[in-house]
């Protein structure tokens, strides 16, 4: 049960966007710009990837629930490499770039202080560029506040089974991207 009174029937963040239009439609600014801004080197689907990887390693059901249904969207027929890293991202098969972003996203949702130059310096040595490991800390550090914001005030979640469900919005999410509800 939410902590506050939200919109009927509406989970998540958009609950929180309807309640407050005024910053709600910042919120889903920046979400579009991070995780949709076509300039950014990391695909849709990675950026999906980590914003779900970050939610996850935070518990906050709505946002690795969503967030990994857009990404499974995004990644079509190699949708379940979602669920792999979720559960050990060393052993997934994505690119070893990808997996030095991992880590050090999954520094700025522990303690973004632990971001070492080692840890910059080996994605570098895997490919990434000085915009990806901006994009990668930035969407970490976004949805950290995200995550607490929903969780926060205990919007209603359902569940992380109801796969039906998060289907649907991830492929809302990855059709239409980040829009306020009305």
């Amino acid at each position: 049960m939410p902590h506050i009174t939200l919109p009927e029937g509406i989970p998540g963040i958009r609950s929180l966007a309807a309640y407050r239009p005024d910053t709600g439609k910042f919120l889903y600014q920046w979400a579009q710009s991070l995780l949709r801004g076509g300039d950014s080197p990391l695909s849709e689907a990675e950026r999906e990837l980590i914003a779900a990887y970050v939610s996850y390693k935070n518990e906050c059901t709505f946002c690795y629930s969503s967030h990994a249904a857009a990404a499974r969207f995004l990644f079509q027929d190699q949708g379940a490499v979602v669920d792999v890293v979720l559960s050990n991202y060393q052993q997934a098969p994505i690119s070893e770039k990808m997996k030095a972003l991992l880590h050090i996203a999954g520094k700025v949702q522990a303690d973004a202080r632990s971001v070492l130059d080692e840890d910059v310096a080996e994605a570098r040595n895997r490919g990434a560029n000085d915009r990806d490991i901006h994009d990668t800390v930035l969407i970490a550090a976004t949805f950290c506040m995200f995550n607490r914001y929903v969780d926060g005030l205990g919007t209603i979640t359902p569940s992380a089974e109801d796969r039906d469900t998060w289907d649907a919005m991830g492929a809302r999410m990855g059709t239409i991207g980040y829009v306020p509800p009305k």
